[in-house]
């Protein structure tokens, strides 16, 4: 498999669209800040509130559905998640420390996050990978069909996991649970495999997706785990300056 990937011409177009995708996630991170953090008036940014869940869905759906497609990429998933998961526990421990120590910035801590996702999902197809190539193209319907029914658990209130404690991972938390950004095994694991399952079977991408469309973004997305890394600390920067 290995000597498979590294054969194959980079597909560009990965790159210029986890880049665009990069660049709506710093706008949209910056409009949740303005909205949350800096005492704006609704009414000022109503657009915001009526678009946010499109928003964030355009983005962290096309994050995971690419990270998924990575699989049939990369020489070593193991290492991918394992880059993912300290990456998450990085952020993890920012965002809670600087909630703790800065009373402005509660809501900010990040529990089990997109990153957290990722990290998660590239383990478990380590595990399922053989048994998902090998299956035929119903699993990718059924994957999807799985993310659709279960889609609305972890937001399910009242729920029979209310009182549980330690399955906020999982997509169970507790109704004493928060996250600034949140996103559990279920029912994300299923769109992620969805992908992973297309990225396997596809043994030749058109010729125009290997074109480089936008180096601009092209830069962006091959480098979009250092970009998402330190874009949040900048904006919040930018945004203390203009609202001072």
């Amino acid at each position: 498999m290995a000597s498979s990937v590294s054969k194959q011409p980079r597909i560009v177009f990965f790159d210029t669209l986890r880049g665009f995708t990069l660049i709506s996630m710093i706008m949209f991170h910056a409009m949740w800040d303005v909205a949350n953090l800096y005492g704006s008036d609704p009414q000022d940014i109503a657009w915001y509130f009526s678009f946010q869940g499109v928003w964030r869905c355009s983005i962290s759906w096309v994050f995971i559905a690419l990270a998924g497609i990575m699989t049939s990429f990369s020489r070593n998933n193991l290492k991918r998640a394992a880059v993912y998961g300290a990456a998450a526990f990085a952020v993890f421990a920012v965002t809670n420390l600087a909630e703790m120590l800065l009373p402005s910035m509660s809501g900010i801590a990040i529990n089990f996050g997109i990153l957290f996702c990722m990290a998660a999902c590239t383990l478990i197809f380590t595990w399922v990978k053989r048994p998902l190539r090998a299956a035929g193209p119903w699993l990718p319907v059924v994957f999807m069909a799985l993310f659709a029914l279960t889609y609305q658990l972890p937001w399910m209130s009242p729920a029979p996991w209310d009182n549980t404690t330690g399955l906020a991972w999982l997509g169970f938390p507790s109704s004493g649970f928060g996250s600034a950004d949140y996103y559990p095994v279920i029912p994300f694991v299923f769109l992620y495999l969805a992908f992973a399952w297309i990225g396997s079977r596809v043994t030749s991408w058109p010729a125009w997706m290997s074109r480089d469309l936008c180096a601009p973004l092209s830069w962006l997305g091959r480098h979009s785990l250092a970009v998402y890394l330190m874009h949040q600390p900048i904006v919040a920067l930018l945004l203390a300056v203009i609202y001072w």
